[in-house]
């Protein structure tokens, strides 16, 4: 069988605090390939949101490089990429419209107006995670935490990313919806050859249950893998 090509690699990745203080990312360097499914665990204060927003450039990096499928990114290559690969909040953001109008809204932009928006697929992930067609209706100001949850993970589906970068992606869920969170995030990777996610979380049992590899960061260096 033939090696999986890399999709994602990250050479000598350093942050610095906040006024140049100390080391929020210290010379990190890993490499996510095709297919890969990727814990990165560690302690609270490790880093490891830190690296998720970096590796997509929604921190700024001090030192280093990112690297796309072997190609080093430029700024301008920055929309692009982020169509390709998407970081998910544990606490995501999304306006104060309805579920159905946040899902519309990607394909707005100019970096999915090649794309359109599937609303029967979209109710069938929203089945899988036990939410009917009225889960669209409703105003996201009342949606709960883990419901939040659900609209992201599910927003960012639709737009067919190569590489999904998780952090807690079931913090706010009960057992039964995270279990099925799982479940459609197994079935998405598996679906079509390529994709890969990283994914960070504190239920250790979890992350070996869903993934192939561990990533262990500590004060901002990996430590192991």
């Amino acid at each position: 069988m033939l090696p999986s090509a890399s999709l994602l690699e990250i050479r000598g990745l350093c942050r610095s605090g906040k006024d140049g203080n100390g080391r929020l990312l210290d010379d990190v360097s890993l490499e996510i390939r095709e297919s890969e499914r990727v814990a990165i665990a560690g302690p609270s204060g490790a880093g490891k949101t830190v690296l998720l927003r970096s590796m997509v450039f929604l921190d700024p990096i001090d030192r280093g490089e990112i690297r796309w499928r072997g190609f080093r990114l430029q700024h301008s290559q920055v929309p692009g990429f982020r169509r390709e690969a998407m970081y998910l909040h544990q606490r995501p953001s999304l306006g104060e419209e309805t579920v159905e109008a946040t899902m519309r809204q990607p394909f707005s932009f100019e970096v999915h107006r090649d794309r359109r928006f599937d609303r029967g697929r979209i109710l069938a992930w929203l089945g899988q995670l036990g939410r009917d067609e009225t889960f669209m209706e409703k105003e996201l100001r009342d949606l709960s935490g883990g419901e939040i949850q659900i609209a992201a993970l599910v927003r960012a589906l639709q737009l067919a990313p190569t590489l999904l970068l998780l952090d807690e992606p079931t913090a706010s869920l009960d057992g039964a919806t995270a279990a099925a969170v799982e479940n459609l995030l197994n079935g998405w990777v598996s679906e079509s050859p390529g994709r890969a996610m990283v994914w960070v979380g504190h239920d250790a049992t979890q992350a070996r249950r869903m993934t192939d590899r561990s990533i262990v960061l500590r004060d901002g260096k990996v430590v192991g893998a």
